[in-house]
């Protein structure tokens, strides 16, 4: 073989190895993972609600942060109806997103029929159970999780805590609806004070308690503080949604005069939401329902294949499901390890918190 034919050869050979390499190359690089999309629909609220809305959303913005696994959205419904909510999630699910979270009772019924449209999806409901309308018997989907939580063990440590902290030993309690989750913060707040009553020797009573009916009637909320602080009462415990920013309101304007009044927040820390112009907060503290810990946690149950589908689950203490904020800059050090027996008497089942008015009246007896 002459030379200029091998050199012929041997170029081609290195052309097509060079090719094959390259090909090889490209067809064993990895692909970048896709996203899950997970989106969630706000209730009433807005999204920076400092309340429901705003807490389910920190839980999931943290899981993107902490995983990198998810893509998140959250849509705001146009109204509050029963369809209003069906039109978000039918948006969110066609756009892809595969895990939807609601936070709040007003999604039951959407949720039920959404479930049933959308067996592919997958939906954290959470402080509500799927139903029909008008009926109010769970109905089971395995794409659908119902996540509760104990709130009268999270009213039982404000109780003690405003027991404990009360200079007048004169105490409120402003709750909206009159509905389960509300009850329980009530009857949990009765039942910390009598604890405490008993166990550290405070005098506390409470001398108001009022279910103002809804959620939303901030001047509502104002006017029902105003009443109370005017009797003497100096802490507040709203369980009461935009009613609480009344209560809020009241607070911080007497406050900024120099009063010393308090308020004892709900759902989330709402510390933040106490602050007046001199960086101070009103905010005793605050008894909080961990559903950034729901919507977290679930998410992370469906990507890792452990979805409970078509259970109710109830996060209590045990489960750091409920209690104060870690941080609590208005409680004294005594008044926190006192706090902490009480927690502590809770989940070594040294009480039982009650969830009812028939269970108040045996407590502590």
């Amino acid at each position: 073989m002459s030379k200029k034919i091998l050199s012929t050869v041997l170029a081609i050979t290195v052309l097509v190895l060079s090719f094959a390499t390259g090909c090889t190359n490209k067809q064993s690089t990895p692909s970048t993972q896709e996203k899950t999309k997970v989106g969630m629909v706000t209730d009433s609220g807005t999204i920076d609600d400092k309340s429901f809305n705003q807490g389910t959303w920190e839980g999931i913005k943290k899981y993107a942060a902490d995983k990198g696994t998810i893509e998140e959205k959250y849509l705001q419904p146009s109204g509050e109806q029963e369809t209003d909510y069906i039109n978000a999630i039918n948006d969110l699910v066609d756009s892809g997103y595969k895990i939807v979270v609601t936070p709040g009772f007003k999604f039951e019924t959407a949720i039920n029929k959404a479930a049933d449209a959308h067996k592919d999806s997958t939906f954290i409901l959470i402080d509500g159970m799927p139903h029909e309308e008008g009926k109010f018997d769970f109905v089971k989907h395995d794409n659908v999780v119902s996540v509760f939580f104990t709130e009268h063990e999270a009213g039982f440590l404000a109780g003690v805590a405003s027991a404990l902290s009360t200079k007048t030993n004169k105490l409120g309690f402003v709750g909206g609806m009159k509905i389960p989750p509300v009850e329980k913060f009530g009857i949990g707040f009765k039942a910390g004070v009598l604890y405490a009553n008993k166990t550290f020797g405070t005098k506390a009573e409470i001398v108001d308690y009022i279910y103002q009916g809804t959620f939303d009637d901030v001047a509502a909320g104002q006017t029902l503080a105003a009443g109370m602080y005017n009797k003497g009462v100096d802490i507040i415990f709203h369980a009461a949604g935009g009613v609480g920013a009344g209560v809020f309101n009241e607070a911080k304007q007497r406050a900024e005069k120099g009063q010393k009044v308090w308020v004892v927040g709900v759902d989330v820390d709402q510390y933040e939401t106490g602050k007046i112009s001199n960086g101070s907060s009103v905010t005793l503290t605050s008894a909080m329902k961990r559903i950034d810990v729901a919507a977290y946690d679930y998410i992370d149950a469906k990507l890792n294949g452990n979805f409970p589908g078509g259970q109710i689950i109830t996060l209590s203490l045990a489960e750091n499901g409920v209690g104060l904020p870690e941080n609590n800059p208005n409680l004294s050090a005594d008044t926190i390890t006192k706090v902490e027996q009480a927690k502590k008497d809770v989940l070594d089942k040294k009480i039982t918190v009650p969830t009812s008015e028939d269970e108040l009246a045996k407590f502590m007896k």
